[in-house]
């Protein structure tokens, strides 16, 4: 059964080829399909349709297990921050053996994931719902 390797958070996850359900979400066995099935999150602003970048991760290991690099892809990628040698676009990289991948620290969408932002202040934390009492009077 292939693994696939999450960084940083080191999650691994296997899979059944072909056993797999597919969440409709970049192409079957991606590395995004694989994600959505297994409880990683990795940003897919496009749903997966290989119009965006937010599902850019680099190959750590095992860059040979994944399906060929597609002229389309390659130039989605062109348009990607901190493009490697070894970016590739989870949605449409097909998984047919192990690989370690990273999602890069820009990518991680950490408000969603329940942790503080990369940015410091400039997003703040979502707010708490106010409840529906009248405020306690106030002092003039």
């Amino acid at each position: 059964m292939p693994k696939v390797t999450f960084l940083p958070a080191g999650k691994t996850v296997e899979f059944e080829s072909g056993k797999l359900p597919y969440k409709d979400h970049g192409l079957p066995e991606s590395l995004l399909d694989i994600a959505l099935n297994c409880g990683v999150h990795l940003e897919h602003a496009c749903g997966g349709n290989n119009a965006c970048t937010t599902g850019h991760v680099v190959v750590k290991q095992g860059e040979e297990k994944l399906s060929e690099m597609q002229e389309d892809e390659m130039d989605r990628l062109d348009t990607a921050a901190d493009l490697t040698l070894h970016s590739r676009l989870g949605c449409q990289c097909v998984v047919k053996g192990d690989v370690v991948v990273e999602i890069p620290a820009w990518n991680r969408n950490y408000i969603s994931e329940g942790g503080a932002s990369i940015l410091g202040d400039a997003i703040p934390p979502p707010k708490k719902p106010q409840s529906a009492e009248a405020p306690a009077p106030t002092r003039a």
